[in-house]
């Protein structure tokens, strides 16, 4: 069993691009990650909403602790052997600032992924999903 079980948003291409680079530096299979945009993902047995899912990224402990939003990248960052990186997180007179700096990237992930123009973020809203996060297709 895996110490961190990551819920993230595959269909975010800036999301996907970070879960990646988790996974070549989990060398010691620490993580497990878990798609939520998936049409079978159901976060019902978690205890969580899709939309909360959605609005932070969510990491269940091996001993069934449920972390959000920063205490989840900094557990899994400290899991792969790069805490250094987010090292600020570490710090508490930062961490509610950083904790909002967060939830603002997160709610607007799909358009940054756009102006980053990381792989797939066109592709991304050419659904429905992103009426999530924009209020209608494509941005709108």
């Amino acid at each position: 069993m895996a110490a961190l079980t990551l819920y993230f948003d595959n269909a975010c291409p800036f999301c996907r691009r970070e879960m990646a680079r988790l996974r070549r530096w989990d060398r010691a299979g620490r993580l497990a990650f878990i798609d939520i945009a998936a049409p079978e993902f159901d976060p019902a047995p978690l205890g969580a909403s899709l939309a909360a899912m959605n609005t932070e990224l969510h990491g269940l402990r091996a001993d069934g602790a449920m972390l959000v939003g920063t205490s989840a990248i900094l557990e899994a960052y400290t899991l792969v052997g790069r805490a250094w990186l987010v090292w600020p997180l570490r710090v508490p007179a930062l961490r509610p600032l950083l904790a909002s700096a967060y939830r603002s990237f997160a709610r607007n992930r799909y358009r940054i992924s756009r102006w980053l123009r990381i792989d797939g973020a066109r592709r991304a809203c050419d659904s429905d999903r992103c009426q999530i996060y924009f209020g209608g297709k494509n941005g709108a």
